[in-house]
């Protein structure tokens, strides 16, 4: 039993001298560089809701990209600003009007599409930007109440632990359903005809997509605020994309890529003194980029291996 104690003890003391060493490796100044941001309430805050708003807006990317409502997300995002307008004007939670304008805005597409001969995207292209433009109007008719530049880029160093509060329910909602319901998801993104002869109800389905959806932006809206949310419904799903062609491996590469754009986009807004939103989104794209090239590189190998298999065995 000794002897046990004494090389756990051993073991114990090198595992620590090992830590020291390697914290020892790392320059003090530098070690400071990468703390010193999260010392901060505000700064631990922020990172919390762009943390908690990129997984759940990277879960439904996943979806809105197989499905192709890339725009649909786009006319979402833009279409909750009157919502938000409103609401501060009201004195009433931002997330409620945002959410109605954004549910509103979806139906609204909707019944041009099928009382008029135009195509879901121009209908998509004609709602938007009109209620997007009511918004502008709006904020500045208003400008003493709102502060166009938080409602349009975020503010997340300035959240409140109310606001905190709201975004980790909205998200928790969101992602508790979009997780629970995932297969039903993916076989109205891959198949509805298949889906509607198996039972099922598929407008149910869509209609609660676009519900989630309104939801997602209205947590995105914390972090990145209205122009910027629809990157954070395209982009991770997207570099998912290149990177798999599964969606279980999908549902994790997307929320990996978003909280790593989310962690690096904050401490760097801080050491930089950028603008957060814009730093997490511009990681984002970094980060498709770097997929968009290994997806080439693993494409041309394939084209390659097939190239030499079809030489190989008398092939044209």
């Amino acid at each position: 039993m000794d002897g046990d104690r004494t090389g756990g003890c051993r073991m114990t003391g090198l595992a620590s001298s090992a830590a020291v060493s390697v914290l020892g490796a790392v320059p003090a100044g530098a070690w400071d560089l990468l703390t010193e941001p999260w010392q901060f309430a505000f700064m631990q805050r922020a990172l919390l809701v762009t943390v908690v708003a990129s997984v759940v807006c990277a879960l439904l990317s996943c979806w809105l990209v197989l499905i192709g409502w890339s725009l649909m997300g786009d006319a979402v995002a833009h279409a909750v600003l009157p919502g938000v307008v409103l609401s501060y004007l009201v004195g009433a939670p931002f997330a409620i009007g945002a959410f109605l304008f954004g549910v509103g805005a979806v139906a609204l597409i909707g019944a041009v599409r099928e009382t008029t001969r135009l195509k879901e995207d121009t209908a998509i292209g004609v709602v938007f930007t009109t209620v997007f433009a009511v918004g502008i109007v709006l904020v500045s008719v208003t400008p003493s109440q709102v502060d166009l530049s938080h409602v349009l880029f975020g503010n997340v160093l300035g959240v409140s632990d109310a606001d905190v509060l709201q975004v980790l329910v909205l998200a928790a909602l969101a992602t508790a359903v979009l997780l629970l319901l995932r297969r039903d998801i993916t076989l109205y993104a891959f198949d509805r005809v298949h889906g509607h002869v198996i039972g099922l109800p598929v407008r149910r389905t869509g209609a609660l997509l676009l519900g989630l959806l309104a939801v997602t932006v209205v947590v995105a809206l914390q972090a990145v605020g209205v122009v910027l949310a629809v990157a954070m419904l395209i982009t991770p799903g997207a570099t998912a994309f290149l990177l798999t062609d599964r969606i279980q491996r999908m549902l994790l590469v997307a929320p990996a890529v978003a909280v790593g754009a989310a962690v690096v986009g904050t401490w760097g807004s801080y050491v930089l003194d950028v603008g957060s939103a814009g730093l997490v989104v511009v990681c984002q794209g970094l980060a498709f980029a770097v997929a968009w090239a290994v997806a080439r590189r693993r494409d041309h190998r394939a084209a390659w291996a097939g190239r030499r298999a079809d030489g190989g065995t008398g092939g044209p």
